[in-house]
């Protein structure tokens, strides 16, 4: 029996020991003394020294960078997207079938840029998840890097596991104390290479499932990104089709759109530039005199016609002939959407980056991304303006104007009644140059937001829905 327990030791313990850095040499004299030798000598010797630790990388810069990362390389997986010519002949169609009636197109208008603003924020949720799942990759990565050395020996204690064990150095059956000291360096042993040996595996199975999930996000954002590309395409139709509905009046417009820039030229203000709109563009004087008329018609409403156009309203079904807004504009705090999916950069109040406060609030965006009307309004103003570049200004009543401005290309005229939704214009490319934008860390694109009262900039927080009023953070 002792004779078979022995040799069972002499073929398990070398083998084990192999694994932990002990070499346990047999001489058949002696076979219970133990001797601890290097066992993975060759991993030892590959082992360079390590370099000293840099400083941990900062969490929030490091998921910025990787955000810039990933937003580029989907602006050029976007560029490799194209519908095929069964899809366009299919939008095509679905335009042609439209009613061609400006209610009609307004409203098709309306739906696709809800639909593609959806799709917008889809991306960026996207873009934010792509990031975060490579950051922690990068994180596991970084640690088996900073590991190495340890994972090297590590890895060749493994491998000899599973080869011819190293001979053992032990003697004396019968000298029990050196058994135990065999026992007790081994029982310290096992514990630390299985230790390692568990949290390599498990790094590993980590960095794998985050490496699947980076995929098949990567796979919704491809299929996200091309029903975007087609809903773009479909709005492109939809407003070559509303411009074909205003061409009747088109000399006239082309008079007052000179006339616009030349006013523009003049003001040095946005109340100036309001005030000259409104008395000398005829269709910005004709259609803020016919809201004005509708507000006053509204005030003389009894309690029960009031609460009968209310009700109309919240059904989501308000009048599509109306020249005045469905709500007044102070009924509509906490109820209406940021005109653009994005990230807040800078709210009402904050530092402006020269000395000042911002008198509105700046996002920015992904290129190209739609910009809606928050509310009901008419278009006062659209087109350059001094250092806000393309502008757009809205009379949403009850003495409320709404300015937007840093867009690329505006789809809207001055004169015009737009609805809640109705997209207004499309962002560029990259951020561009403007007296709102001074001191942002960041070349995308930026949105600014400034909501006026009595020509008084206020701030435009109480109005946005719950998901819109984001803590402004900085961006870059």
């Amino acid at each position: 029996m002792t004779t078979t327990a022995t040799k069972r030791h002499r073929m398990i313990l070398p083998a084990i020991a192999a694994g932990f850095g002990v070499a346990v040499i047999v001489v058949a004299a002696n076979p219970f003394i133990v001797r601890a030798q290097d066992a993975a000598p060759e991993a030892s010797a590959q082992s360079a020294p390590q370099p000293a630790a840099g400083p941990p990388p900062d969490p929030a810069a490091e998921l910025t960078a990787k955000r810039d990362q990933t937003r580029a390389e989907l602006e050029t997986l976007s560029k490799t997207i194209s519908l095929s010519s069964d899809k366009v002949s299919e939008l095509q169609q679905s335009i042609a079938d439209l009613e061609k009636s400006t209610q009609s197109i307004r409203q098709a208008l309306i739906d696709s840029a809800a639909r593609r603003k959806g799709l917008e924020k889809q991306i960026l949720e996207s873009e934010k998840k792509l990031a975060d799942l490579g950051v922690k990759q990068d994180g596991i990565r970084r640690s088996l890097h900073e590991r190495r050395g340890l994972l090297a020996e590590v890895l060749a204690a493994l491998q000899r596991m599973g080869r011819n064990p190293p001979p053992a150095l032990l003697v004396t059956p019968d000298d029990a104390l050196a058994s135990v000291r065999s026992a007790i360096l081994l029982g310290a042993v096992v514990p630390g290479i299985r230790k390692e040996t568990d949290k390599l595996a498990a790094d590993l199975a980590s960095l794998a499932a985050l490496q699947t999930a980076s995929a098949a996000a990567k796979a919704d954002l491809t299929a996200t990104m091309t029903n975007g590309i087609e809903e773009e395409r479909r709005m492109d139709l939809l407003l070559a089709e509303n411009d074909k509905l205003s061409r009747s009046n088109a000399a006239d417009l082309t008079a007052e759109k000179k006339r616009s820039e030349e006013l523009a030229g003049k003001a040095t203000s946005l109340e100036g530039l309001v005030a000259s709109m409104e008395s000398e563009i005829a269709s910005v004087r004709d259609a803020a005199a016919a809201a004005r008329q509708a507000e006053e018609n509204r005030k003389l409403m009894t309690d029960e016609q009031r609460a009968q156009a209310k009700a109309l309203a919240d059904s989501g079904v308000p009048d599509k002939n109306r020249i005045a807004p469905a709500y007044p504009f102070g009924e509509l705090k906490a109820k209406l959407e940021v005109p653009v999916a994005g990230d807040i950069l800078r709210q009402f109040g904050d530092a402006d980056g020269t000395g000042h406060e911002a008198m509105g609030m700046t996002v920015a965006t992904n290129p190209e991304t739609v910009v809606t009307a928050p509310a009901d309004g008419l278009v006062v103003f659209a087109g350059a303006f001094r250092s806000y570049g393309q502008m757009i200004i809205l009379d949403t009543g009850d003495g409320y104007h709404l300015v937007l401005s840093g867009m690329d290309t505006i789809n809207t005229r001055q004169g015009k009644f737009v609805f809640s939704g109705e997209p207004l214009a499309v962002m560029g490319a990259k951020r561009v140059a403007s007296a709102t934008a001074l001191a942002l860390e960041t070349d995308r694109p930026t949105l600014y937001i400034e909501f006026r009262k009595d020509g008084k900039p206020v701030d435009s927080r109480p109005w946005w829905t719950a998901k819109d009023t984001g803590k402004a953070r900085n961006d870059s």
